[in-house]
């Protein structure tokens, strides 16, 4: 039987908590809701490095930072690197990759927004092993991207918001992809990946910000409060819009023979204890959506620790097995190894359920950008605890995630959680 088709859909900024589905009042997420409700809901998703090059290069090598290569802001996606687009451009796939790449190498001198790092030119062989390559390095031109690849040798801007025109472009080379001709046209995987909802968040114009509620970690009543009600007005209106787009792509999809996965690389503190943008290990920061949608499988809720590092073999696995029509019933959590062993879990997703006890989260080194965090850091992290350790191993913080789900008292030097702390503290690699 033929393979299945697999989209990743990729977005930055884009924390776990601002979704209609997750119960964010903020958000405006009518066809994410919709794609929710009928797909895999990872409640519990992490990823391996809030920051996007260490992000990317775990998404598509499966490797989390320093083994991928990528240890420092600036580094560059090893030449040699396996991708999962190597893995299935060997099974015989169509690989493409659309939008924001940022594991190219860069120059450290140029400003980091702007057209230097928009206009420059990946060269195939640095564009991991995409048989078709349209994109950008990074620049942070939300409105009016550049766009260079295989049928542009040279960089041409085009007229729109991004994620319109990188998920345009996409849907329009998956709807060639499924007019091949039959008898055994060739499956495809396809990466449409766009920085919205990302800084500055003002370029789709100036928004109400009275009415954003806040989450109760910011500090009430402050400037911190203001500029964080400032910036998410900006940053809901980029998700809205974004939400659209997404709705438009998933139009285009043939859902009868392709999975989807939905993510971001990172979320965004947005003045939770006092903080923003990324980096940090607190939730905002570090807890993604992650959606998968499978044909023949029901909807799904998983509690289970896993990582957007998880996300590479769980794809290879979708690619390489045939679609299970087995259903489960809708809501069903799915967070152990008898859910999985029951056989009522398509194969491929078994990989994502695999039962461990902690997801491993962590920031090998210092982004030396406004906001960002200030030191490295790694941790482990499941539903109900997280545990951050400093470079020396010391700890750093502690969190019951169930009791406080909002991280507002810091248990890593209260004598009584000790021997608890101590027996965590093994697990982070």
């Amino acid at each position: 039987m033929r393979p299945l088709n697999i989209l990743w859909i990729l977005t930055t900024q884009w924390r776990a908590q601002a979704c209609g589905y997750a119960g964010d009042v903020n958000a405006r997420t009518p066809s994410l809701d919709a794609f929710a409700s009928e797909s895999i809901n990872f409640s519990q998703a992490v990823t391996p490095h809030p920051f996007g090059p260490f992000a990317r290069a775990a998404l598509l090598t499966g490797q989390r930072s320093p083994r991928n290569g990528v240890v420092d802001y600036f580094d560059p996606l090893p030449k040699d690197a396996v991708t999962i687009a190597h893995r299935l451009g060997s099974a015989g796939f169509d690989t493409a990759f659309f939008g924001k790449w940022h594991l190219a190498q860069r120059d450290r001198s140029a400003p980091l927004v702007g057209e230097v790092h928009a206009k420059m030119v990946v060269p195939p062989e640095a564009r991991g092993g995409f048989s078709f390559w349209e994109g950008f390095e990074s620049g942070f031109q939300l409105v009016n991207p550049w766009l260079h690849g295989t049928n542009l040798p040279e960089p041409r801007r085009f007229d729109g918001y991004q994620s319109d025109v990188i998920f345009e472009r996409a849907g329009e080379w998956i709807e060639k992809q499924n007019r091949q001709p039959a008898p055994s046209p060739r499956a495809w995987f396809c990466v449409a990946s766009v920085e919205p909802p990302h800084p500055p968040y003002d370029v789709l114009g100036a928004v109400e910000a009275s009415g954003i509620r806040l989450r109760s970690n910011v500090p009430a009543d402050t400037d911190v409060s203001a500029r964080a009600r400032r910036e998410l007005a900006g940053y809901y209106d980029q998700i809205a819009a974004t939400d659209r787009a997404i709705g438009r792509l998933l139009a285009r999809v043939d859902f009868s023979n392709t999975a989807v996965v939905f993510t971001s690389v990172h979320g965004d503190m947005h003045g939770s204890h006092g903080l923003f943008r990324k980096g940090w290990p607190h939730e905002e920061s570090v807890r993604v959506p992650l959606l998968v949608r499978i044909p023949g499988q029901a909807p799904v809720q998983s509690h289970a620790a896993i990582s957007l590092a998880d996300v590479y073999a769980a794809s290879l696995a979708l690619a390489g097995n045939d679609v299970s029509r087995a259903e489960v019933s809708p809501g069903i959590v799915v967070d152990s190894d008898a859910e999985i062993a029951s056989g009522r879990i398509h194969a491929g997703v078994s990989e994502f359920l695999k039962r461990r006890e902690w997801a491993q989260i962590s920031m090998p080194s210092v982004v030396k950008l406004p906001w960002q965090c200030d030191r490295p850091w790694r941790g482990v992290r499941s539903a109900s605890r997280k545990l951050i350790l400093n470079a020396d191993r010391t700890p750093w913080l502690f969190f019951d995630l169930q009791k406080d789900p909002e991280e507002k008292v810091n248990l890593a030097a209260v004598p009584e959680i000790r021997d608890e702390l101590s027996t965590i503290r093994d697990f982070v690699e």
